[in-house]
């Protein structure tokens, strides 16, 4: 029997970076966009699309009549300060260890942030694979550690199998906090806003490839609005963007799958299972920025409470609900009502080594995006 063939990673995104490509692209959709009957104001829900947006400055290549909205799909950007004031008071508990996904160690509470907390001797590690939670629970069989996990629908399978691992090997020592969000109801609560003027959408295509595009089909019937799920590269992006001038121009509303290579309608069944043997919908989950969203995030099924550190340490979380800085525009930025340019701390007060807020303290992030890709005086043109 033949070997099975393997997936070459540069079968991704080969070819999705030629400048002639982009180039072209960007003629037809000047041409094409001639005949909108209004201005297209796209919201990229992914802080992954923002990224490419502005490092391959493509904004710049678009008529003037289609705009880039900024959306809520960077799962640390919309995580609240009371729930990182949970896990802040969680690393401070005496023989526990926490350990989270890297950014979220610097995004800032209500009085610090968890690299902070780990300056002042707090047990906080970094993990870049979720799995890694095992071992560290494994070698400190006398600490409780506890997994803040954070995430929309991409990240959520790994933590369902860390969970099944932790209760197959009975490492009995590992808790969870469980903060993983979902994205349509939080595309939902954006479009719900009247001040919003988003009229199209480019869906992020890591959630599409575990949930699959028809995910996206009740907002579509909602609002009329088209969906586009992109690739990450620049001819993704440009292809995206033509596809969307092509379906209002048609007068049509439709869930446009641009990332075939990767993305179905149905996405990962399997995934989709474990998810579902883990976990259950939340009534309610406060994000930043738009506030409670009615069953827009998980937690952990009952025969797992077991492990849920919000039940464990319920005495000692706090619970009050806590805004972000006066001065800070990441709210309204989430909800598309902004860009990091109307923030008047965005490259003075707050910069990604000294953060005011989330949006800056991301690698998926509006404001590290522009930031790092575009100056502050471009910024604000």
């Amino acid at each position: 029997m033949p070997e099975p063939k393997q997936l070459d990673i540069k079968q991704l995104y080969d070819g999705f970076r030629d400048p002639a490509t982009v180039r072209q692209l960007a003629r037809t959709i000047a041409h094409e966009a001639q005949q909108l009957l209004q201005p297209l104001n796209i919201m990229e829900v992914c802080g992954g699309h923002t990224h490419t947006l502005m490092k391959f400055g493509l904004k710049e290549l678009l008529p003037e009549n289609i705009h880039f909205i900024h959306g809520p799909g960077c799962p640390v950007c919309v995580m609240p300060k009371e729930r990182i004031d949970h896990a802040i008071t969680l690393a401070a508990q005496p023989d526990t260890i926490l350990v989270t996904l890297g950014d979220m160690i610097r995004v800032p509470g209500s009085a610090g942030t968890l690299a902070q907390s780990r300056a002042n001797g707090s047990d906080v590690r970094p993990l870049y694979d979720p799995l890694d939670a095992l071992t560290i629970a494994r070698q400190n069989p006398t600490k409780t550690v506890v997994f803040f996990a954070i995430g929309f629908e991409t990240s959520t399978p790994m933590t369902a199998v860390l969970l099944q691992q932790a209760e197959a090997q009975g490492i009995d020592n590992l808790l969870f906090h469980i903060n993983h969000v979902l994205v349509p109801p939080a595309v939902d609560a954006v479009m719900a806003d009247p001040r919003v003027r988003v009229n199209a959408f480019v869906a992020p295509s890591h959630v599409s490839v575990i949930q699959g595009a028809d995910i996206y089909q009740p907002l579509v019937d909602k609002y009329a609005t088209p969906v586009v799920v992109a690739g990450f590269e620049p001819v993704d992006m440009m292809e995206a963007v033509l596809r969307l001038v092509r379906q209002k121009n048609a007068g049509a509303a439709h869930v446009d799958i641009q990332y075939s290579r990767a993305v179905n309608r149905e996405g990962n069944l399997t995934a989709q299972k474990l998810v579902a043997d883990c976990f259950t919908v939340r009534d309610t989950f406060r994000w930043r920025g738009l506030g409670p969203i009615a069953r827009s995030a998980l937690q952990l099924k009952p025969h797992y409470q077991h492990r849920d550190a919000e039940i464990h340490f319920r005495a000692i979380l706090p619970e009050h609900e806590l805004d972000d800085h006066k001065a800070c525009q990441c709210g309204a930025i989430l909800r598309g009502l902004a860009q990091p340019a109307d923030c008047r701390v965005f490259a003075r007060g707050c910069t990604p080594e000294r953060p005011l807020g989330s949006c800056m303290v991301s690698s998926e992030g509006a404001c590290n995006a522009y930031y790092r890709y575009q100056s502050p005086q471009r910024a604000a043109g």
